[in-house]
């Protein structure tokens, strides 16, 4: 069984993080099922010096997991409707965070597939292309997510690595936000930039 990625992968800057956790597998344990999926397009938020990432703001109760120690889950709600999943990822004594923005689903379709009402043949971009639908996918909310510890083996979220290395990562500005949207801190899987390409032509 693989191990989870280690706190000290976490304490560095959001922006190395996020590009390290590109191809690493994201595992969910719900009720006993393994749901596995490999982490393909992240966003990092830089902390207090960043005015897009909810740590900008300082320290409240609501966004207190990413000023605390690294490697712990941060789920935060929008729109009214969907949940988002993030890591927080810092340097020691800092604040900062990794968004996952989206996942290639290896184990447990036909569960993912449930939980997002959809058929069991459904295509891998609409169950957990996205991060409001990864999380649907994976039955990720604030009540039953927020705070776990994917260092831990224990966790029911844990993030692995499977020796699997992208072959291309591309970079570009950060998308959905108002605030600092230009800053390049978006990073995919090549490959997974040429699919969403190619489904977007007629």
């Amino acid at each position: 069984m693989l191990k989870p990625l280690p706190r000290r992968f976490y304490s560095r800057s959001p922006e190395i993080v996020a590009r390290a956790l590109l191809g690493k597998l994201l595992i969910r344990d719900l009720q006993g099922e393994r749901l596995t999926a490999r982490i393909t397009e992240v966003e990092a938020y830089l902390g207090l010096i960043d005015p897009a990432s909810h740590a900008a703001r300082g320290l409240t109760t609501s966004n207190a997991i990413l000023f605390g120690p690294s490697g712990h889950v941060y789920v935060y709600f929008i729109y009214g409707m969907y949940y988002c999943l993030n890591v927080a990822s810092h340097l020691p004594g800092e604040a900062g965070g990794v968004l996952i923005r989206a996942l290639d689903p290896i184990d447990g379709l036909e569960t993912m597939a449930d939980l997002r009402s959809l058929p069991h043949n459904a295509k891998p971009k609409l169950l957990t292309g996205g991060p409001g639908r990864l999380c649907q996918a994976l039955d990720i909310t604030r009540n039953n997510s927020n705070g776990l510890d994917v260092t831990s083996p224990t966790s029911a979220i844990q993030i692995a690595d499977d020796g699997h290395h992208p072959t291309e990562i591309l970079t570009t500005p950060r998308i959905g936000i108002s605030k600092a949207a230009d800053r390049p801190l978006r990073f995919l899987i090549g490959e997974t930039a040429k699919a969403k390409r190619s489904a977007s032509r007629p």
